[in-house]
């Protein structure tokens, strides 16, 4: 069989993409299917659906991510697994995790269609709450998998609205048995879009992901006391929300000052009582700063805990700030690398190597298994918003490596 035989149903995986959309519709073309939700616990029976009527079978382990496996000749071999997650952020788009958990059902769907066997299991993952935007932080399920927070950490995360992690794990009936981690991986594969502007600009079909950025959030608190605007004399306020800013700032600078290859921002941000007449007497916010440079990383949580404590000393706040999430720069296994690139040469697409700018579940399991990330362009590199795109043959050429890389793991047997 040649490479050009080795295809995907590239139409099969677009209409998977366009069914699952409509479970957590969003209000401008997206979605909202964030994680334990009612719409997660929808999304995620339609998987399972789908890959049962594939001849897969389930696991579930006690974070509730999903491990679908389609059997080897050899089972006891250890699996090949692609992995990526089917929960979205608040306003969030059709493709982001979402296609990379519905290739790798693509994948299995097509190695049955072609008649294709191979030695080692190949299992299709579904990992619990990487986006974070319910339950900080992110990654975590594939975070206590790895061994780098405890489930007893992951089930005491809240939301916004107090509610625990384990308890909505609990209540959308999602809860498996098997211990997180309790499973040997060959290796692992995860396609995502690239949630930036590279690929498409360069005219790319594939980006072949060699590096991952790391990451710190920290979540700064800021406390000082609710006054009225009106009545309260400038030098008598002690203003939360001026505090916020002038730290929102600092960041900006802090980012500016360790270019290249250095980003931060904050995302997310609270201000109590949140009253138009009221100086906010608490400001809570995360500071997201990335970069694949650890000095450069380590540089930037330094330098803006020690700018933060002086501005808020200098308006008489109290500050505490918590760290919420953190990886270090991931280097992603080479000989998976040379597979996802020699899929990409073998089937003639354009492509490139890239650094993900974003964190996702391949950099925890980076920590315990052979692992490596594949991408393809989103249009305007636009993400985590209603309007991100993807092109049908985008998707299809991605899956397309996605099923060629992982025959090459998985091993055919002729």
């Amino acid at each position: 069989m040649t490479a050009a035989n080795m295809t995907v149903d590239g139409d099969r995986l677009w209409d998977s993409l366009e069914q699952m959309a409509q479970i957590g519709p969003g209000i401008a073309g997206g979605c909202n299917r964030q994680t334990l939700t009612d719409a997660d616990a929808e999304g995620r029976a339609l998987f399972q659906r789908w890959c049962e009527d594939a001849g897969m079978t389930m696991a579930v382990d006690r974070m509730g991510s999903m491990f679908m496996r389609h059997e080897g000749t050899e089972p006891d071999l250890d699996p090949v697994h692609i992995g990526s997650h089917l929960d979205t952020q608040p306003t969030g788009g059709r493709y982001d995790g979402v296609l990379g958990v519905l290739a790798g059902l693509e994948v299995v769907r097509s190695i049955r269609d072609l008649g294709i066997r191979t030695r080692r299991p190949i299992v299709v993952t579904n990992w619990t709450n990487e986006e974070g935007a319910r339950f900080a932080p992110a990654m975590l399920a594939s975070g206590v998998f790895a061994g780098v927070l405890t489930e007893d950490y992951a089930n005491s995360r809240e939301d916004a609205d107090g509610k625990r992690f384990g308890d909505e794990l609990d209540r959308i009936g999602w809860r498996g048995t098997e211990a997180p981690g309790d499973r040997r991986i060959h290796a692992m594969f995860e396609l995502h879009i690239e949630q930036g502007p590279i690929l498409e600009a360069e005219g790319k079909q594939i980006g072949v992901v060699t590096h991952g950025q790391g990451l710190w959030w920290l979540e700064v608190t800021l406390t000082g006391k609710d006054a009225h605007t009106g009545s309260t004399p400038m030098h008598l306020r002690v203003n939360a929300g001026l505090g916020m800013a002038r730290i929102i700032e600092a960041v900006h600078r802090i980012a500016m000052d360790h270019q290249p290859d250095a980003v931060g921002a904050v995302g997310q941000a609270f201000l109590s009582p949140n009253s138009r007449n009221v100086i906010p007497g608490k400001a809570v916010f995360c500071i997201d700063f990335r970069s694949p440079d650890l000095e450069k990383l380590t540089s930037m949580r330094s330098r803006l805990e020690a700018e933060a404590a002086d501005i808020a000393a200098d308006l008489g706040l109290g500050i505490a700030i918590e760290p919420v999430g953190h990886f270090d720069p991931v280097s992603f296994d080479e000989d998976l690398v040379g597979k996802v690139r020699g899929a990409a040469e073998r089937l003639g697409y354009s492509h490139m190597d890239i650094v993900s700018g974003a964190g996702h579940d391949a950099c925890w399991i980076a920590k315990v298994a052979p692992t490596v990330m594949i991408m393809c362009p989103c249009e305007g590199g636009l993400s985590h918003n209603e309007a991100e795109a993807i092109t049908p043959d985008w998707a299809r050429a991605g899956a397309d490596v996605l099923l060629h890389a992982v025959l090459d793991a998985a091993e055919i047997v002729r």
